[in-house]
């Protein structure tokens, strides 16, 4: 209720959630445990759906080592960020990615990383929408297999699903704020291990049947699975997959406000960051590496699909069943730092217009009080429905997570946290800690352009032969 009436409370002021910090604001009841939970929602995403196949554009030596070193990356940048979430002299905590870019590296700097972080949030909610759309797709097509054998052609067209998909999430759209997501995180988190685990069973029984895909040091072979330049750009599209598959850096800050001040935030989020980056970790590792032992050279961009949709066939469709309710919370979970920027800047712009303050209270079964705003709900409806209809035009799943991982990977992950942690140290120009910091920013733009490339190369290609709202599974 306390929550509730703050929201109400805001409405009412037009005043911003951005304005300086109260640390016993009641809204604020996040602990590592929850943050924890939003930052393995935001991590294993359909992103680990594609790390076999990834894996084997890399080969066994490459494919390992660069899914560690993103892990390394990651997770360190996201310790020096976790300490840039306080002004260094009044103390107010930011309440966003783009309110620390600010206040530490400027206001140039600051809309940058606002089209960086917002145009990434946006093309991960429309990604999202196309995974779950195919999950929800198998299942259909796997009873169909039973029903009708395994002959029959039983293609579905994906847009159906994404409208679906589209609905749930414009329900699910009016929960108010980051706060009220905990425990859709919490189920969210758990279907992520429930799916990932089944892809582990049914690998390592595929490996077990001694089928011996065919596998290399180096991953797929020029000349026999692909021609030179198509390994190439494959082996660049595999990198942005990866970059993709750990990216939770634009809504880290987001995270990090829900926490409660005391213990302090800073290592409350320090703890979260290393508990939920080393299990995806873990898991990335073994979907991974026993994915590619299970398929090969022939891994397929989604894994799953890679084991048929025959038997069992009742196991794979639990697994897409989780992986779509995953990615009903994950959606939100990279949605609402939109919400809340543009609501913010509303509020702001138009202090006295009551379309846009006004609220009630109403009861809702099982539920209890919820604070219904007309302007949320038009507002959030209609960014459902435009990454709704995005999604049904542009469905292209691996190219899609490389550019994605591409645009965010540098910017979010690498280059902000690191000028932040400098600007913040005051770090002596070409000193030794200095030149490193920039080295790694360096080598992250590469990846980035590398991966970019990559994944822009496979779009063109399947535009191609692509027409608009024509996608069939």
């Amino acid at each position: 209720m306390g929550t509730l009436m703050s929201d109400t409370m805001e409405l009412e002021t037009g005043t911003s959630t951005a304005a300086p910090d109260v640390d016993d604001r009641s809204n604020r009841k996040g602990t590592w445990v929850t943050a924890s939970a939003h930052i393995i929602t935001a991590v294993i995403g359909s992103g680990v759906l594609s790390l076999s196949w990834a894996i084997a554009q890399l080969g066994w030596i490459a494919g390992p080592i660069i899914l560690l070193l993103f892990s390394v990356i990651t997770w360190f940048t996201s310790i020096l960020s976790a300490d840039c979430c306080r002004d260094p002299v009044s103390g107010r905590r930011y309440s966003s990615y783009i309110d620390a870019v600010k206040s530490n590296l400027g206001g140039i700097n600051s809309k940058f990383c606002g089209i960086a972080q917002y145009v990434n949030l946006v093309g991960t909610a429309i990604g999202y929408s196309i995974t779950a759309a195919i999950s929800m797709a198998a299942i259909k097509r796997s009873g169909c297999f039973h029903k009708h054998g395994h002959d029959a052609g039983c293609h579905v067209k994906n847009n159906m699903f994404i409208i679906i998909f589209g609905i749930i999430e414009i329900i699910l759209s009016q929960i108010p704020n980051f706060n009220e997501l905990s425990g859709l995180s919490m189920v969210a988190a758990v279907m992520s291990f429930a799916y990932s685990t089944i892809g582990l069973g049914l690998s390592l029984a595929k490996v077990a049947e001694g089928t011996h895909a065919m596998t290399s040091l180096t991953g797929t072979t020029a000349g026999v699975d692909m021609t030179s330049a198509q390994k190439i750009w494959s082996c660049f599209e595999a990198l942005g997959d990866i970059a993709f598959s750990y990216t939770f850096s634009m809504v880290l800050f987001e995270i990090q406000d829900t926490m409660k001040s005391s213990p302090p935030e800073n290592e409350e989020m320090k703890k979260a960051t290393s508990i939920g980056v080393s299990v995806t970790t873990m898991f990335y590792m073994l979907c991974g590496v026993l994915g590619y032992a299970a398929f090969g050279n022939k891994a397929p961009g989604n894994f799953l699909t890679g084991f048929g949709f025959y038997n069992p066939y009742w196991l794979i469709d639990l697994a897409n069943v989780c992986i779509i309710v995953h990615l009903v919370g994950a959606y939100q979970v990279f949605c609402q730092p939109v919400f809340k920027s543009v609501e913010d800047w509303c509020f702001n712009r138009w202090p006295n217009k009551s379309s846009i303050k006004e609220g009630r209270l109403i009861s809702l079964p099982f539920c209890g009080v919820y604070h219904f705003s007309a302007f949320r709900l038009v507002w959030r409806t209609a960014y459902v429905i435009m990454t709704t209809v995005v999604a049904m035009i542009f469905p292209f799943f691996n190219d899609i997570l490389g550019l994605l991982g591409a645009a965010a990977f540098w910017p979010l992950t690498v280059y902000f946290p690191i000028q932040m942690h400098i600007a913040r140290e005051k770090i002596q120009p070409y000193s030794w800690k200095w030149i490193w910091l920039n080295v790694l920013v360096v080598v992250g733009l590469i990846i980035s352009l590398l991966a970019a490339a990559g994944s822009i190369e496979g779009i063109v290609m399947d535009l191609q032969i692509f027409k608009p709202f024509t996608s069939v599974s």
